[in-house]
């Protein structure tokens, strides 16, 4: 998808040169000067000392911008603007650089609307534009992410007899990226050399970025791949956007070829880099590479921040390291004064939760406020889950009531995971109580909660429940799966309502959902307790041919 830019032939370029002091009043007072930069998208500011005129000249623009950033709405009124500005676009005739001082003082206050509207007045009232007037307001997009005001002024540039500079598509590209359009990102990126551009690593490590953010990982990886043959050197940003964009698509092979790569490029990997590394290899389930970039760091004389170990703890959580995800939290984070954060926390108690420590798991949960560390619901959800899987079905039902107690919100993991604690330790009446309980309490209920509740139900031997909660899913907007229908069969075969059994089947194949071998198993055993012998062999027969099926399609 392209960016229709068309560029006059016949007008010459603009000699601008590559970096320059532009001397001009400022808001910030005495006389400073403003320096557009070619290694940059932003407009730089320095003061220099100067004379009483020029600080009357910063006074003023001050004041003028203080005016029009309290004009009119967050919109931006268009009538305020052009009031205020009406005495002063005489004079920005013979002082264009006063319009650069005001546009770029709007665009650090992130006002790309009022910043337009300037922009139109200025045309209206046939004062000059230049390209520093539109990098200025374009910059403004980018910063809050108004692409299409931003490409919208790009491709109006030729219009008014401005020729586009890196600074400006830059920019431009940067507010495709915060707006996540990668494709346009591209494009534009693609485009510089046709307008005459020298692509170099700010535009793409905003084009990388884009694509890191769209969970293009591939394309980043071409990208950062093809700078050199475009004579452009990548910087850390760039390799830091493309090993994030690997990290996002849980691909941490690439991601640790990056870095391990950026040495020999002469770039030198900061925190950001191996943070974005660690976490890679965290979600590819691989903790022993995010140990050795934790240590790693420390011989490069970085100072892991809390994100760095925060990645390596989730990554000894999801490798079942629950003694090295102690490690990291409670000894190697206060020896480098890292700061734990409930992510640190929770990810560690989730360690501990899968590995059925669900006393290391409460005592975790009963230190965080003794380190100023409030847990959420997602320590809170770690800790009943650990309770739940323990059979420890009080404690469970004691953390959900404590939720209320803190500014943690009640989630539906966490009533989900004490529902099924109930269902464990037998208790389908604390099950149905807190299923029911759950709308009042704002919380939705989802398959889990219901399949846990049923399967309480099924338990307890109450079939007239556990088939109520199945055929009531559909009023809660919810469908129900073999999960539910197989607690809800069970419970009608225990009951000796063999009949129900088989309706509850015949349903199943009613609603499209696949019966499996327990289904066809439960409704078998209650027409064979009941004499229901014909039935027992068609059942049989069914199953053979869903046997049969399902080896096919295993095969294909």
């Amino acid at each position: 998808m392209g960016v229709p830019l068309v560029w006059p032939v016949s007008t010459p370029r603009s000699a601008v040169a590559n970096n320059r002091w532009l001397p001009f009043p400022d808001v910030s007072g005495s006389c400073p000067a403003v320096y557009v930069s070619r290694a940059s998208t932003r407009v730089q500011t320095k003061t220099c000392r100067g004379s009483g005129n020029g600080d009357d000249s910063g006074r003023a623009a001050r004041t003028l911008l203080e005016r029009l950033l309290a004009s009119g709405s967050a919109a931006g009124d268009p009538d305020a603007v052009s009031e205020i500005l009406v005495s002063e676009l005489e004079g920005w005739r013979t002082r264009p650089k006063t319009a650069t001082v005001i546009l770029s003082g709007l665009a650090r206050h992130r006002r790309p609307d009022v910043a337009r509207q300037v922009l139109s007045l200025m045309t209206a009232s046939r004062v000059e534009s230049n390209v520093f007037h539109y990098s200025a307001v374009i910059s403004a997009c980018e910063r809050v992410g108004q692409w299409q005001l931003a490409l919208n002024l790009l491709s109006g540039m030729p219009e008014m007899f401005v020729i586009a500079d890196e600074v400006c598509c830059s920019a431009a590209i940067s507010a495709c990226e915060k707006g996540g359009q990668w494709q346009l990102a591209l494009s534009l990126l693609s485009n510089m050399p046709e307008m005459r551009m020298k692509t170099d690593a700010i535009s793409y490590s905003a084009a990388i970025s884009a694509c890191e953010k769209g969970g293009q990982w591939e394309l980043a990886l071409v990208l950062l791949s093809s700078m050199p043959e475009m004579r452009v050197t990548p910087n850390k940003i760039s390799y830091s956007a493309v090993i994030s964009a690997c990290e996002k698509g849980g691909r941490w092979r690439p991601a640790l070829g990056c870095l391990r790569k950026m040495p020999e490029m002469k770039v030198t990997p900061d925190e950001v880099s191996y943070s974005a590394a660690i976490s890679a290899c965290e979600k590819g389930g691989q903790w022993k590479p995010a140990l050795g970039l934790l240590s790693l760091m420390s011989v490069m004389r970085l100072l892991p921040a809390s994100i760095s170990y925060n990645g390596a703890i989730s990554a000894c959580e999801k490798g079942g390291q629950w003694q090295m995800a102690l490690e990291m939290l409670l000894r190697k984070m206060p020896a480098v004064m890292a700061r734990p954060s409930e992510i640190s926390y929770s990810a560690a108690m989730s360690a501990c939760e899968k590995s059925g420590e669900w006393q290391m798991a409460l005592l975790l949960l009963s230190r965080m406020p003794e380190v100023t560390v409030m847990p959420d619901e997602i320590c809170f959800g770690a800790a009943i889950s650990s309770c739940e899987k323990a059979g420890q079905w009080q404690m469970a039902l004691d953390l959900l009531s404590k939720i209320s107690e803190t500014r943690a919100a009640l989630h539906t993991i966490s009533c989900s995971s004490a529902i099924s604690s109930c269902e464990k330790g037998g208790q389908w009446q604390f099950a149905l109580y807190l299923l029911r309980m759950m709308p009042l309490l704002r919380v939705i209920p989802n398959q889990i909660s219901v399949s846990a509740a049923t399967s309480a139900c099924e338990k307890g031997g109450r079939w007239q429940l556990a088939a109520g909660l199945l055929l009531s899913m559909p009023e809660m907007s919810l469908e129900a799966d073999a999960i539910q229908y197989n607690a809800a069969i069970i419970a009608c075969e225990k009951g000796g309502r063999w009949q129900l059994a088989l309706s509850l089947l015949i349903r199943m194949h009613e609603m499209s959902v696949t019966p499996d071998e327990i289904c066809y198993s439960a409704a078998i055993r209650g027409c064979e307790s009941s004499g229901q012998l014909y039935l027992v062999l068609s059942l049989l027969k069914d199953l053979h041919a869903a046997a049969t099926v399902a080896l096919q399609l295993s095969e294909t």
